[in-house]
């Protein structure tokens, strides 16, 4: 499924923008540079920038088109629904996910990650920058339908 969003991301990305030619400096719609000839062209996108490859244009479009997927608040949301609000410690009760977080702040980081591994395995998330930033899938889905 993910080769699949990639591959539409790229059709996208390369919809978005125009094939450029750096040595010239122009844009070369037809594939080819109309002053020096050249086929070896990189993209630009307008008002943008221009680079070689299409993975800069997929990160912008994504960046400017969604939102990441804040994985500390949605795992917080997921552990909130599993497990009681507040837990009794002696006489006091506590939030029991703030409890987790400032007590044990490994294992709540070790089963964050688990989490998100998780839910990238089962298709939920999808990260195209090995992890640093995760969107919903379905939003990304979303996207692509809706072009």
């Amino acid at each position: 499924m993910k080769s699949q969003i990639l591959e539409k991301l790229e059709q996208l990305a390369y919809k978005r923008s125009n094939p450029f030619c750096l040595s010239c400096y122009r844009v070369a719609k037809s594939g080819r540079c109309n002053s020096c000839g050249s086929d070896d062209l990189a993209r630009e996108v307008p008002s943008v920038g221009c680079d070689w490859g299409s993975s800069w244009i997929i990160e912008h479009i994504l960046k400017e088109e969604l939102n990441p997927v804040g994985t500390d608040e949605a795992f917080e949301d997921f552990v909130r629904g599993c497990y009681p609000e507040t837990t009794q410690v002696l006489w006091g009760n506590f939030d029991s996910v703030q409890l987790m977080k400032d007590h044990d702040p490994i294992s709540w980081k070790l089963a964050r990650d688990e989490w998100e591994s998780q839910e990238e395995e089962e298709g939920n998330i999808i990260s195209l920058d090995n992890g640093s930033t995760y969107y919903w899938t379905h939003d990304v889905e979303h996207l692509l339908e809706a072009l």
